[in-house]
């Protein structure tokens, strides 16, 4: 597990295996993960009819342990009227967004859910990065399996975003572009998957 306040020398490696990870990538994977939080941003601004922030904010709300697809179809009904498949707290945080409550008061922005958010309303973001299991075990290296990753500390949370915005500005793109490539050939890696991943089968798990 990535400790809570890491040494420079083990913030130094998982800048390298987050930057060997993407270079990993081939072009396919690339243009997949550059593209993912554009694509987005068109979804939330679809669901909600042009409310893009209430879009975004109702996404990340229902995306926690939600696999992409899943976390796409509720977040889909709610919009439609159907507010459902998750635990009663993240439902209450959809409602009072839909509601016209600013997701950013709802969302916790400093943790995942909350840059989540901010990637899907704004693609562009320079400094948002959204930590799933997956970036975790990136930067480490190794993966985890189903093992508790702690990424509800704050200061993990924290070591973990300035690995990939470091990560990024030696790479020359976005700490979202570098979190989504390296999330699809890990993943993809570790499945031994062949055939093109969609949007539609994006996690953004815990």
């Amino acid at each position: 597990m990535i400790p809570n306040h890491p040494s420079d020398s083990t913030r130094r490696r998982y800048v390298r295996n987050i930057i060997a990870t993407y270079r990993r990538a081939t072009d396919d994977q690339l243009a997949r993960g550059h593209s993912w939080y554009r694509t987005a941003h068109q979804l939330a601004d679809m669901m909600s009819e042009g409310n893009v922030m209430a879009g975004a904010g109702v996404i990340a709300a229902l995306s926690a342990n939600k696999a992409w697809d899943l976390n796409r179809r509720i977040a889909v009904d709610a919009f439609n009227g159907k507010l459902h498949g998750h635990t009663g707290g993240n439902l209450a945080k959809a409602a009072k967004i839909m509601a016209g409550a600013d997701p950013a008061e709802v969302l916790p922005m400093d943790m995942k859910t909350g840059n989540f958010y901010r990637c899907i309303l704004d693609p562009g973001d320079a400094e948002a990065v959204c930590i799933d299991r997956h970036a975790h075990d990136v930067a480490l290296g190794t993966p985890k399996g189903n093992a508790d990753r702690g990424l509800s500390s704050k200061a993990r949370y924290a070591a973990l975003s300035l690995a990939y915005r470091n990560a990024a500005a030696i790479l020359g793109v976005l700490p979202s572009q570098v979190q989504a490539v390296t999330w699809v050939v890990w993943t993809e890696s570790l499945a031994g998957v062949k055939r093109r991943p969609t949007l539609e089968r994006y996690s953004h798990d815990v």
